[in-house]
């Protein structure tokens, strides 16, 4: 199944079903009213949810309605817990080989996860407001998974029982302030601001075969100002999947209902593929031609992520974002 919010005057919006083919959706209050209401009782809410989804299929449902994505806030709009994770090492790799420096033998055992802010969630089509182009603004698409209750020291083996649903992430990045951030030992704060998402998020079973229990096999494609920036396939190459993110997530936690885990950048060794953020086809330039060339993200720039099925289908439906000066009130 298929699940959205839509945006109401309540901070948490208003959780809808919605039709496989994005079209279409309708509010189910008698099941619950936010998405996390939602996973905060999956296992009693997620049959009733998939038979108010078949029931949309079916036109067999009341208060059916046009499901626009201007209308859509992020599935979560607020979320108790967002943790990032880098699991395409290829990136990593990319970004020493651009500075002479040698991969940690480490990364290739233990996952990199920073965590990141999650008061606020941005929707498919929030723009990405920032006060100074000069921070070096990027945009990341990534692969998302949103768990339900999961244990502390859960094992791979069980964790991607604990999906309950994926979802595609721009993870906003600003360059120019990481190297003084992690300069000071402690990690991202400033560099990271709002993350956006899809305005749809799916049940794994939605994603057929392309979904193996921990990883999804398709092509992430990304533009900037209708200029294809790349479309690595979110299987390959990549050195820690969703099970070994949670258990990584988990190892001194628990993970409560709602808490989302990302991918990281996704990224493929194959570069013919592109990237799926400016810093990446930077690294590039600086190694095949002695400096950058791509400019990172400037006020009016627009972003599109998305992910299509077998069939040339939107699964989650566009995330269209463009930049914009923040002007305090």
């Amino acid at each position: 199944m298929k699940l959205a919010t839509i945006k109401t005057d309540k901070r948490d919006g208003k959780l809808v079903v919605v039709s496989k083919d994005l079209s279409r959706a309708a509010a189910v209050p008698h099941i619950a009213q936010t998405m996390q209401q939602a996973l905060d009782d999956w296992e009693k809410t997620a049959p009733l949810l998939r038979k108010a989804a078949a029931a949309l299929e079916a036109g067999d449902i009341e208060g059916v309605f046009t499901f626009d994505s201007e209308a859509a806030a992020a599935p979560l709009p607020r979320a108790y817990q967002w943790c990032d994770g880098s699991a395409y090492l290829s990136h990593a790799e990319l970004v020493r080989k651009a500075r002479n420096a040698e991969m940690p033998p480490e990364l290739y055992e233990n996952p990199l996860m920073y965590q990141g802010g999650s008061d606020k969630m941005l929707g498919p089509r929030d723009p990405i407001v920032l006060a100074d182009e000069s921070w070096g603004i990027d945009l990341e698409a990534e692969i998302a998974v949103i768990v339900t209750d999961t244990p502390m020291g859960v094992r791979k083996s069980a964790a991607p029982g604990h999906i309950a649903l994926v979802t595609i992430v721009n993870d906003v990045s600003l360059r120019g302030l990481i190297p003084g951030e992690l300069a000071k030992g402690f990690g991202f704060f400033q560099s990271k601001p709002s993350t956006a998402f899809a305005a749809v998020a799916v049940t794994p079973d939605e994603l057929d075969d392309a979904w193996d229990g921990a990883k999804l096999s398709l092509p992430l494609q990304s533009w900037v100002n209708g200029e294809r920036l790349g479309l690595p396939n979110a299987g390959e190459d990549l050195n820690f999947d969703f099970a070994a993110l949670i258990e990584h997530a988990a190892k001194t936690r628990e993970l409560g209902a709602g808490t989302i885990i990302g991918s990281g950048t996704v990224s493929n060794r194959e570069r013919a593929v592109g990237s799926s953020c400016l810093a990446e086809r930077r690294m590039i330039e600086t190694i095949d031609e002695g400096a950058p060339k791509t400019p990172f993200l400037r006020f009016g720039d627009l972003v599109k992520i998305d992910m299509l099925d077998n069939a040339g289908r939107s699964i989650f439906g566009a995330i269209e974002q463009r930049v914009e000066q923040y002007s305090p009130v």
